[in-house]
């Protein structure tokens, strides 16, 4: 009688404690650059997690709930008391500030076949690679403002704002969850800096930056200084073309009377000899 309840309370201990592990982890930094932005938070997908607990011939797939961090995170529940999942919506809980709100649904990742992380190099796989292995919180801006949007709304995060977020299998055949995650660890939005506070004093800049400034600027001054002389002298040039052409023609029109009267005087039979 007592090694069968050992043996279930072996598993239920087993269970806990694999429930404890099990959480969502934010995305490498390998595969997602950026990552969290002001808006967005990407999430590595659940692969190999609930392929135990899936039966043969029931369909499943994943469910991503958000909220906003909180000392009490831990009692929010994503389920009624029928194990039904909740339907609550980003407008409901005002952004995940009141509970958690359905973000996303997804298929069960393929643990058999997962992605190659090595091809997310590839330019041409990066996009299918990328899409298999995360999911980006916060990537709909347009699901809010569509009255006809009927899909899981996911719209983009607050600012500077943690968040914590939990997966769920769920059971389609019978409506109902049949596994799930701890609520991941809070993840902080990136907060957006004011122009005002960037520091441009050049005391807190390093001595190579200012050296390479100065030496720019002396650079620059004695080019401004090239071109400025170079202008002037062709300035003076072309006002000098102008005289030198008056004063060969005023000499060749006082030239030629006195040639053409030499002439006269040689040929005229009137002449004095």
């Amino acid at each position: 009688m007592g090694t069968p309840w050992i043996g279930f309370l072996f598993c239920c201990w087993w269970h806990l404690c694999l429930a404890q592990i099990l959480r969502p982890q934010i995305a490498s930094p390998k595969f997602a650059t950026n990552n969290p932005t002001l808006t967005t938070i990407a999430l590595e997908k659940p692969f190999c997690l609930f392929d135990d607990l899936m039966s043969k011939g029931a369909t499943y797939e994943v469910y991503l709930y958000v909220m906003v961090d909180s000392t009490d995170h831990s009692r929010q529940s994503v389920t009624d008391n029928s194990s039904q999942p909740l339907n609550t919506t980003f407008q409901q809980t005002n952004g995940g500030q009141s509970g958690a709100y359905k973000a996303a649904t997804f298929n069960v990742p393929n643990c058999a076949s997962p992605p190659k992380l090595a091809d997310a190099t590839d330019a041409a796989k990066a996009p299918t690679i990328l899409t298999q292995y995360l999911i980006r919180v916060g990537d709909d801006d347009a699901c809010l403002n569509d009255p006809n949007f009927l899909e899981v709304c996911n719209p983009p995060l607050s600012q500077d704002t943690a968040y914590r977020f939990k997966y769920i299998l769920v059971d389609q055949t019978a409506g109902v969850m049949k596994d799930e995650t701890v609520w991941s660890h809070p993840i902080r939005t990136k907060k957006l800096k004011q122009s005002s506070t960037i520091d441009t004093w050049p005391g807190r800049r390093s001595g190579t930056v200012i050296v390479i400034t100065s030496i720019l600027s002396v650079l620059t001054f004695i080019l401004v200084l090239g071109f400025l002389a170079a202008f002037l002298l062709a300035m003076s040039t072309t006002e000098e073309r102008p005289t030198e052409t008056r004063y060969v023609s005023q000499i060749t029109q006082q030239a030629v009377p006195r040639v053409q009267e030499t002439a006269e005087q040689e040929t005229s039979p009137f002449s004095i000899q």
